[in-house]
């Protein structure tokens, strides 16, 4: 038997990162002119949509890496997706990329309750 604890992948890779409750999320989000909102999720999930001002990039879009790569390294970027799991990947690219400013919304959308974002609205 061996006394190896196994961690899964991604809770290693978010281990790495800056993860923050959604009030973190928006207060940090609000507090810097450079923040820009980067949605993670597919098209079909978009029914709710934190802002309509959001710039939304499909994690399982076929240029993913392009696209990240495109983005203005100086900005603030807070990621989320829906659980969680995605945002903590596109960071970790975002970070292996050379950008500094990264923040993900621990948990995703799916741990955002309606009664929180009514409280702490972007």
């Amino acid at each position: 038997m061996s006394d190896i604890c196994e961690v899964p992948r991604w809770q290693l890779l978010k281990s790495k990162l800056v993860n923050l409750d959604y009030p973190s999320f928006v207060q940090q989000y609000k507090a810097n002119n450079a923040s820009v909102l980067l949605d993670v999720r597919t098209e079909d999930e978009l029914f709710d949509a934190l802002r309509e001002d959001v710039l939304h990039i499909d994690y399982l879009s076929s240029d993913l890496a392009d696209l990240l790569e495109d983005l203005d390294r100086s900005k603030h970027y807070f990621v989320y997706c829906r659980t969680g799991r995605r945002s903590v990947r596109v960071c970790t690219l975002l970070r292996n990329a050379g950008f500094e400013h990264i923040y993900n919304l621990d948990g995703g959308m799916i741990g955002v309750t309606e009664q929180m974002r009514k409280r702490y609205s972007i």
